[in-house]
């Protein structure tokens, strides 16, 4: 009589994998799971790849960009696409491709002057400011126009009737709205104007209630574009806030919804006083370690 061994634990797991890939093999390969796939239009993927290699929360390191600017001269050309091209783009692709160039353009503002070292009393040494005429002569060519800075902020973004954008431009600035580490997307736009709202109550450049809740500050975005703001939300009531001016009931409108728990019972005694921050014109440059 030939007694057979019965299989152990190790033999029958061996056979239960072999039998698993036998069925795959079967069924043929198994699809490589790739990131998914970019939601940001062609025309801008390597603005956005550029971002994402040389932005960190707000801040450039310009000194890297601007030893390998090639890509990012490339894709500053690319901007101007002929006129009859862009006006068949949808509203929000439209705001995504200005916001994009604003914000490219002034970082090739920065690169062609960086290192900055001005002698401006007025504005920090190292400032975008201190390069002469940079938001209000300087030309830069987009969409089949030649426009400056200033042209597409007041003129151009302001057009669409969606002041939010305003809080999406970096400015070269530390008191700019936080540059992001993508581009911006037509696609995605509204939810990315949302969170351009939620982030500026985390950061006291664009808004913080003091400790003893009497003082609102905010960012001067909102009282340079004063108008803007206040032709798209200064008619919201806002029955919680009785007695604001249009202008505070546009910016509770932005970013009231936003703080959190505890700040908007603050808010909601209706005690306090809104002040503007001074603006912070110190380069968002990262090279060398953090501003402070």
């Amino acid at each position: 009589m030939i007694l057979r061994r019965r299989p152990g634990p190790l033999a029958a797991v061996l056979t239960l994998a072999l039998a698993a890939v036998a069925a795959v093999a079967a069924n043929g390969p198994i699809a490589a799971q790739g990131p998914p796939p970019s939601t940001v239009d062609p025309l801008h993927r390597p603005y956005d790849q550029l971002l994402d290699l040389n932005v960190r929360d707000g801040l450039v390191y310009y000194r890297a960009l601007k030893s390998t600017r090639g890509t990012f001269d490339r894709y500053v050309a690319s901007l101007d696409v002929p006129a009859a091209e862009y006006d068949g783009w949808t509203r929000p692709k439209q705001i995504a491709f200005w916001i994009n160039a604003y914000n490219a353009f002034v970082i090739e503002s920065v690169l062609d002057a960086y290192p900055i070292a001005g002698r401006s009393s007025q504005y920090p040494a190292n400032s975008v400011r201190q390069v002469p005429g940079v938001f209000e002569k300087q030309v830069h060519r987009a969409a089949g126009r030649r426009l400056t800075l200033d042209d597409i902020e007041k003129t151009v973004l302001a057009g669409f009737g969606d002041p939010r954008v305003f809080l999406a431009l970096g400015r070269g600035a530390l008191g700019g709205g936080r540059l992001r580490s993508s581009a911006f997307s037509g696609d995605t736009l509204e939810a990315d104007l949302v969170k351009v709202a939620a982030e500026c109550v985390t950061r006291h450049e664009c808004a913080s209630i003091d400790a003893s809740g009497q003082v609102l500050a905010v960012t001067a975005v909102f009282s340079w574009r004063e108008a803007d703001f206040v032709k798209a939300f200064g008619g919201d009531p806002l029955p919680a806030y009785p007695g604001r001016s249009p202008l505070e009931r546009a910016i509770l409108h932005v970013l009231a919804p936003h703080f959190l728990p505890g700040e908007r019972q603050t808010l909601a005694k209706n005690d306090f006083a809104v002040r503007f921050t001074p603006f912070d014109w110190q380069l968002n440059d990262l090279t060398g370690g953090r501003p402070r």
